[in-house]
């Protein structure tokens, strides 16, 4: 590999390293959480005189903003050991709070036994006592507690067809929100009377809090109705456990309690706060970019569709910018979340799939190669796998192939995982202990040139 190539690489990785550290979850509590003469105040106005404080965290990141929270609150106002809940790889002991490790992203056994502990802790905060929320992504997952006549099985069964559908996760939670008891403002029901205040940490394109682990501090404004169709959009609704459309469909015809919809008095004690997002990180990842040099440019800070399509969109993005006469090295930015169809049967997540797409474009397309491209997830993980995303550059095809591997079959049996092992191009963070969705860099080189033997080099 030519030395401008490695240095790609290397920046690309950077970059990301970059967006993860501004997502630092301690960092954004210790900004929005002090002590003021013996009270608690919360960002710069909501001061409480409450006589107990309960700690409950649940997501990616709830280790780190717990710890946080609980040095920062003065000894006396914590009602009881604080409750933690987050993945089995991000879970550790924590001085004094429970933590309990749960499944992700399909939910599991742990995960409903934490989801009742943490809905009967709510449950008992009193008048003039504070439920702190924390809340990060992939706290869906993480409270499985479904309604009455739905089973765990059932809730699994109807999440893992939605994430194969290829449905978006405001779709997703849709329809996690009208199966369960927590999600879609119910912890704020059970939580009165009373107060709760939600410090959350997004990883929603857009930053909905009603989206946000399926908004269970926020008012729904989604129906019965809309689950029903999401299920019917993504032709599923057939398939979902019999439980699970007989609930749905009673739902509909009022025969089943709604979500808590806006409007509703339980959240006139209810108060939140965004204190970290996607958006944040890629303002951090292109004022680094200008540091090293590199022009930013941001292609989307809602990126969204089929990875796949994604990449060769960005690859024809890329293409133009050549074609224009690039004239410095360049850094295009996005973050957000794709999806991916799986019709295949091999291992991988939407940022290594985007990551393969983007290499058989590409070459397919002609693309230059003074290129490298990363796709990766800010909590460490991209899909059932051990790795954050890819990085990917011009020789990552050959090296897939010399290990007698053929990437475009890879990338239709959904087989990204195995094809970028193959090529050293995964990318292996381990769990960040943060999650703010997924961030995407492509570096670009100008002035490609070619050499007498016809290879392209900078």
């Amino acid at each position: 590999m030519n030395p401008t190539a490695a240095m790609l690489r290397d920046d690309c990785f950077a970059l990301f390293q970059t967006g993860i550290a501004a997502a630092d979850p301690q960092a954004a509590i210790k900004t929005h959480l002090k002590m003021l003469d013996g009270r608690l105040q919360i960002g710069n106005e909501r001061i409480g005189n409450w006589r107990k404080i309960h700690i409950v965290a649940f997501g990616k990141a709830a280790g780190a903003m717990a710890s946080a929270a609980r040095k920062l609150i003065a000894p006396a106002l914590l009602a009881e050991p604080g409750l933690v809940v987050t993945t089995y790889d991000n879970a550790s002991l924590i001085e004094g709070l429970e933590v309990i490790g749960a499944g992700h992203p399909l939910p599991d056994t742990r995960g409903l036994t934490a989801a009742k502990k943490i809905a009967d802790r709510v449950n008992r905060a009193a008048k003039n006592e504070l439920v702190l929320a924390l809340i990060s992504g992939g706290g869906s997952a993480m409270l499985p507690y479904p309604v009455d006549g739905v089973s765990l099985d059932d809730k699994v069964a109807t999440t893992r067809l939605l994430l194969a559908s290829g449905a978006d996760i405001d779709q997703i939670n849709c329809v996690r929100k009208h199966l369960s008891q927590i999600k879609g403002g119910g912890l704020a029901r059970l939580a009165a009377p009373a107060d709760l205040h939600a410090l959350i940490l997004s990883d929603v394109l857009g930053d909905d809090l009603s989206a946000i682990a399926s908004g269970p501090t926020v008012a729904d404004p989604t129906t019965f109705a809309d689950a029903i169709a999401v299920l019917k959009q993504k032709e599923v609704l057939e398939q979902v456990p019999s439980a699970v459309k007989a609930y749905l469909e009673q739902g509909a015809k009022g025969l089943k309690a709604e979500t808590a919809k806006p409007g509703d008095p339980v959240f006139n004690s209810v108060s939140q706060t965004l204190i970290g997002s996607n958006s944040v990180s890629l303002d951090a990842v292109i004022k680094s970019a200008e540091q090293l040099a590199y022009l930013p440019q941001i292609y989307s800070r809602r990126l969204c569709g089929e990875a796949r399509q994604v990449a060769i969109d960005l690859v024809r993005h890329a293409k133009t910018l050549f074609e224009r006469g690039l004239r410095q090295t360049t850094a295009v930015i996005a973050g957000g979340e794709t999806t991916v169809t799986v019709l295949g049967k091999g291992k991988g997540g939407r940022n290594q799939e985007m990551a393969l797409a983007f290499a058989l474009a590409a070459e397919r397309l002609g693309l230059p190669d003074a290129w490298a491209f990363l796709s990766g997830g800010t909590d460490g993980r991209d899909g059932p796998t051990e790795a954050a995303g890819g990085v990917v550059d011009s020789r990552t095809l050959s090296k897939i192939r010399a290990a007698s591997m053929a990437p475009e079959a890879a990338l239709e049996n959904n087989d990204s995982y195995t094809a970028l092992q193959a090529a050293d191009d995964l990318i292996m963070t381990g769990a960040t202990g943060t999650n703010v969705a997924d961030l995407q860099i492509l570096l670009l080189h100008p002035f490609p040139h070619k050499n007498p033997s016809g290879e392209h080099h900078v």
